[in-house]
């Protein structure tokens, strides 16, 4: 009987995916346009004050490349908002102001923005950075067949943030997140579907954001979703 329960243990330990099995290695790079199609401020801020705010921009068009590079270009009224993250490296320009801000952000995990924040997961993400721990196979409802992941920024980060995620081992995407605040308290659920086949790579083309009221807080779509085609280094300079 002893036996026959070590080698159960041992089959099923095997089965069990880990982070890397279910990050899309295949994914390079991706482009597309964020369209919100609904900010709803007053719960957004029941999430945080930054979060609530990026949802201000109504369009921005988001580049990004392994690793670690993202480029936003956002028009607010009159004026063009460039946010750049290339490794540790963070950049804001609003070229009408001359306003130039940089910033080392290699300390600050809370301050970077990556492919995780997308719904997409990608091998530099778990190279001494986030931690992927196999949780269960989801069993229920609409998630049922979905890995369960927590993910935790590495310890020499010294931040406790952690995410739960729902992901298609298959599709390598996220399908649902929980974001936890440093204090362990659930600060928003986001939903991810309507994934679309680019180039190789799946991506989603929508988001919904659930606040710890499980208020929806707001909701985007991505638009001209093109992955795998190469974007020219330049467009991540911080310089």
């Amino acid at each position: 009987m002893a036996m026959m329960a070590l080698l159960t243990g041992t089959v099923l330990a095997q089965s069990n995916p880990t982070i890397g099995s279910v990050a899309a290695s295949n994914l390079r790079d991706v482009k597309f346009t964020w369209v919100v199609e609904s900010a709803n401020q007053r719960e957004l801020a029941k999430i945080n004050r930054d979060f609530a705010n990026s949802m201000r921009f109504k369009t921005s068009l988001v580049e990004m490349e392994e690793p670690f590079k993202l480029r936003m270009e956002s028009t607010v009224e009159d004026s063009t908002v460039i946010f750049i993250v290339n490794g540790p490296k963070k950049l804001i320009r609003i070229p009408r102001t001359g306003l130039t801000q940089r910033e080392d952000v290699s300390g600050a995990p809370g301050k970077r923005q990556t492919f995780f924040d997308f719904g997409l997961l990608t091998p530099s993400l778990f190279q001494n950075y986030f931690t992927g721990t196999f949780v269960r196979n989801e069993t229920r409802g609409d998630l049922n067949g979905l890995a369960v992941f927590d993910v935790k920024y590495v310890p020499s980060l010294n931040d406790k943030t952690r995410h739960r995620i729902w992901v298609d081992k298959a599709k390598k995407v996220v399908i649902k997140r929980e974001w936890y605040g440093q204090d362990g308290v659930l600060k928003a659920t986001f939903r991810l579907g309507a994934h679309t086949q680019s180039n190789g790579a799946w991506i989603p083309t929508r988001i919904t954001v659930y606040n710890a009221d499980n208020a929806v807080a707001g909701s985007s779509r991505f638009e001209g979703v093109v992955a795998n085609r190469g974007i020219d280094d330049s467009r991540f300079s911080v310089n």
